[in-house]
């Protein structure tokens, strides 16, 4: 059953939850901790399953300002309600890498939205919106089950234009997508693996990391075997001769 609890009085919790330690290695992460308290994940989702999913309260929540309090909005709010205004006006305010991650992961994703904003928010210079973008991409390749390839065959033109963004926060999220859609299953792995192999090609420092660790994890027997049914069947038989 969920708690009755105002913001007030989650944020009163929060600062009594407050660690300096962990803001210390929040910042080594390169994690903004302007207006932070080092609250765990663990800690706001627990907050979370007391609170239940609650629009109103995440709203305010957001509007505090407060990083773990927004991070906790997108973990209460309800994807059902969302609407397309809100979701570029919270985007347009990340300020730092795990908010980002945190909202398109716990809320972003499930909305009516997503796939919309992946191609929008890829295509925006902003370092935060662009790196949503490209983790909605990731998201969706893990969560939404029912989706069918072709969803995702679109992202990879994105993602092999997008691969010459040095940014780190950018690249990086460009990396996840890439691997998460290139493990989604053997169809997937091959156009995934076929555009690491393109993107590798470019003339750019960043396309070639992107490339470089997507390719070692894509073309890893663990995927491989993970991906084809046909290696799974030949290890249990190799493990039953031998």
């Amino acid at each position: 059953m969920s708690e009755k609890i105002s913001c007030k009085e989650i944020l009163k919790e929060l600062k009594s939850l407050s660690d300096p330690k962990a803001l210390e290695g929040m910042a080594r992460f390169g994690i903004n901790i302007n207006n932070t308290y080092g609250v765990s994940i663990p800690r706001l989702r627990a907050i979370a399953k007391r609170v239940g999913k609650n629009h109103e309260l995440a709203q305010e929540l957001w509007a505090s300002g407060i990083h773990e309090a927004r991070i906790l909005a997108g973990m209460v709010d309800d994807p059902e309600m969302v609407t397309e205004k809100q979701l570029d006006r919270w985007v347009s305010e990340f300020d730092s890498w795990d908010a980002c991650d945190q909202c398109c992961s716990n809320l972003f994703g499930d909305t009516r939205f997503a796939y919309k904003k992946a191609f929008e928010w890829s295509s925006r210079e902003e370092e935060f919106v662009k790196r949503a973008g490209f983790v909605m991409m990731a998201v969706l390749a893990v969560h939404d089950k029912n989706a069918n390839d072709e969803e995702f065959m679109k992202f990879l033109p994105v993602i092999k234009r997008k691969s010459v963004d040095e940014r780190n926060f950018v690249k990086k999220a460009v990396n996840w997508a890439l691997r998460q859609i290139g493990k989604r299953n053997s169809k997937l792995n091959r156009a995934a693996v076929k555009a690491t192999e393109e993107i590798e090609k470019m003339n750019s420092k960043s396309a070639k990391w992107i490339a470089s660790d997507a390719l070692r994890e894509l073309t890893s027997y663990a995927v491989r075997k993970r991906l084809q049914p046909r290696l799974n069947a030949r290890s249990t038989v190799a493990r039953h001769v031998s």
